[in-house]
C-alpha cells in the first residue's frame, strides 16, 4: 500500500463525493459523467437532473483542478482521464461501485468519508451487541458517547437519550399547512439549463427515458447552496421540527422537514456539521430539546445505522424475502400515475414523489411503503423503485430501509415488527382522509379504505409468523375476534387481484 504522501498524481471522485472533504491536496482531480448509468434504469427526472448538476457544478468549482470526462461508462471513462496513472478514490457508497474500483489495481481505495461511524468501528459494535441482538436504539446512545453529541458530561442533555413519544402529535386542525417558513429554495443557473437540454436531446433520441417531472430545481447542487439549506433549516424550521416530525398535511409537502438529506448523499454536506449546527442551536436556546434529539436521531442514528448495515449485512441481503412476497409492481406505481389511485393519501403521495422527487419519511413508510408491504409486492422490485424515483436515493440507504424496515422482508434483522397499519393511523396523522372517497374505519364494502381492509388481508396471510412475535401477536388475536373476515378476505382479492395470494 503507498503511504500517506499523496503518491498517486489523480483523485477520482464519484457523482456522490462532492464536498470538500472528500478532496486529497496536490491531486488532479477526476470526475466521471457515466452515460451508461442512465440507460440501465428508468429514473426520476428530477433525480438525473440534480446528479448531473450537482457533478457539473463542482467541476466548475475546482476549474483546472478537474479532468471531467463524459463518457459511455465509468471503465471508459477512466481509461481515457488516467490511462494507467495510480488514481485514490474514497470508499464508493455501493457494493458494485466497489467491487468495480477495486477491479483495478491502479486504484488505491482510501477509508470513506461523508459518514460519523466507519465500518470497521461498527463491526466491532455489533460484535459486542448484548446477546448478539443489533438494535439501532443501542448504537444511537454509543455514536452520541462516542461523538459527544447532544451530552451533558457522561449524561444525555436533559436526562433522556430519546424523546421520541414528544415527536408524534397530529397536523394542526383546520390548516392546509404548517405556521413555519418555506424551505430553502436555491436558484437555478446557466448549468442548469445545460442539464435540462441536454437531458430533453437524450430523450428525443431515445437513448434514456426517466419518470417524473423535471423543475424547478429544489435541492442544493453546490456546497455553497447545502449550507444555505442548513442554515436555513436551522434557524427557520428545526424548533418546530420535532412537534411534527410524524405528521402529514395533503397542502404541506415538506412540513418541517430539513430537506438536507440529498444534499448529505450527495456528499455537499458532512453529518457532524448538520448535528453540530443542530446541537448549537439547542444549546444557545434557539431550538427545543425535542426538536433537536429527533433531528441527531434522524442523521447520526438511523442515516448511520443504515450505511453501516448495508456494508455489514454484505451484498446478499437484497436477496432477502423472508415472508415470500412475489406480486410485481402494478404499471400505474411505476409511472408515478397518481390519477390511477382513488385512494386520497396514495395519490396525493405520488403525486408528490411525482412532481418533486421527494417526500418525508412518513409517507414514505405509511403510505407508499405501508400499501406495497399489504399487497405482497416483490421486495427487491419496491427497493429498486425507490431507489430511482427518489433524488435522495442511493442503493445504500434504500436497500436496508425498505428491505428491513418498510417491507420487513429481512424477518425482523432491523425492524422488531411489520411497518403496517390500516387507515385508522394515516388518518391520525394527516388531513388526508376526509375528502376521500374511502373511510378508515370501513374494512369491506364500496366505502372500504384498502389499507384498512388490506390490513386485516396482511394480518391473516402472515398469522402464522405474526402469532410468534411479541409485538404483533395482539393483531393476530384481535383477527380472530373479526366477525365479517371472509368478506374483508374476499373484497381484498377481488380490489387487488394482481397482489400477494
Amino acid at each position: 500500500m503507498a503511504d500517506e504522501r499523496f503518491e498517486e498524481p489523480f483523485h477520482w471522485l464519484f457523482g456522490d463525493q462532492l464536498g470538500p472533504h472528500f478532496l486529497r491536496p496536490d491531486s488532479t482531480v477526476v470526475m466521471i459523467e457515466s452515460r451508461s448509468v442512465l440507460r440501465r434504469r428508468r429514473f426520476h427526472r428530477a433525480k438525473a437532473h440534480l446528479l448531473l448538476s450537482a457533478m457539473r457544478h463542482r467541476a466548475a468549482e475546482l476549474g483546472d483542478r478537474v479532468r471531467y470526462l463524459r463518457a459511455e461508462t465509468y471503465r471508459d471513462g477512466l481509461a481515457r482521464a488516467v490511462g494507467d496513472a495510480s488514481v485514490t478514490v474514497h470508499h464508493p457508497t455501493s457494493h458494485a461501485a466497489a467491487r468495480f474500483v477495486r477491479e483495478h489495481a491502479q486504484v488505491r481505495v482510501l477509508p470513506p468519508r461523508g459518514f460519523l461511524v466507519e465500518p470497521d468501528a461498527f463491526s466491532r459494535w455489533a460484535e459486542s451487541a448484548r446477546g448478539g441482538h443489533l438494535r439501532m436504539e443501542d448504537f444511537y446512545r454509543y455514536v452520541r458517547q462516542d461523538h459527544a453529541l447532544l451530552m451533558d458530561g457522561d449524561q444525555p442533555a436533559g436526562g433522556k437519550w430519546n424523546l421520541d413519544t414528544d415527536n408524534r402529535e397530529p397536523p394542526p386542525k383546520d390548516r392546509d399547512t404548517l405556521p413555519v417558513p418555506a424551505p430553502y429554495l436555491p436558484r437555478e443557473d446557466a448549468i442548469d439549463d445545460e442539464v435540462r437540454a441536454d437531458l430533453d436531446r437524450w430523450e428525443r433520441k431515445g437513448e434514456v427515458s426517466f419518470v417524473g417531472r423535471d423543475g424547478p430545481r429544489r435541492f442544493p447542487a453546490s456546497r455553497a447552496e447545502a449550507r444555505r439549506a442548513l442554515r436555513a433549516f436551522v434557524k427557520k424550521r428545526l424548533p418546530t421540527f420535532g412537534r411534527w416530525e410524524d405528521a402529514m398535511l395533503a397542502g404541506d409537502w415538506a412540513m418541517s422537514h430539513s430537506m438536507l438529506s440529498a444534499a448529505l448523499n450527495l456528499g455537499l454536506l458532512d453529518p457532524a456539521e448538520c448535528v453540530e449546527a443542530a446541537e448549537k442551536a439547542y444549546r444557545a436556546g434557539e431550538a427545543p430539546l425535542n426538536s433537536v434529539e429527533g433531528y441527531v436521531r434522524q442523521v447520526a442514528g438511523w442515516r448511520e445505522y443504515m450505511w453501516n448495515l448495508y456494508w455489514y449485512f454484505g451484498p446478499r441481503y437484497r436477496e432477502s424475502n423472508a415472508l415470500g412476497h412475489h406480486a410485481p409492481l402494478p404499471d400505474w406505481f411505476s409511472r408515478l400515475d397518481a390519477e390511477a389511485v382513488e385512494a386520497r393519501c396514495l395519490s396525493t403521495t405520488l403525486a408528490q414523489v411525482r412532481d418533486r422527487g421527494w417526500v418525508h419519511h412518513i409517507p414514505r413508510l405509511m403510505i407508499l411503503g405501508n400499501h406495497a408491504l399489504q399487497r405482497g409486492w416483490d421486495p427487491a422490485a419496491v427497493t429498486d423503485w425507490f431507489h430511482r424515483c427518489f433524488v435522495d436515493g442511493y442503493d445504500w440507504v434504500m436497500l436496508t430501509n425498505v428491505i428491513g424496515m418498510s417491507q420487513y422482508a429481512d424477518g425482523g434483522r432491523i425492524t422488531t415488527k411489520p411497518y403496517v397499519a390500516g387507515g385508522s393511523y394515516i388518518n391520525t396523522m394527516s388531513d388526508l382522509c376526509g375528502p376521500c372517497a374511502y373511510r378508515p374505519t370501513e374494512r369491506t364494502g364500496e366505502r372500504a379504505c384498502p389499507y384498512t381492509a388490506g390490513y386485516w388481508e396482511f394480518i391473516h396471510r402472515h398469522r402464522d409468523r405474526l402469532s410468534h412475535n411479541y409485538r404483533s401477536a395482539r393483531a393476530v388475536k384481535q383477527l380472530d375476534r373479526i366477525s365479517d373476515l371472509d368478506d374483508v378476505l374476499r373484497d381484498a382479492r377481488r380490489r387487488d387481484p394482481d397482489a400477494a395470494p
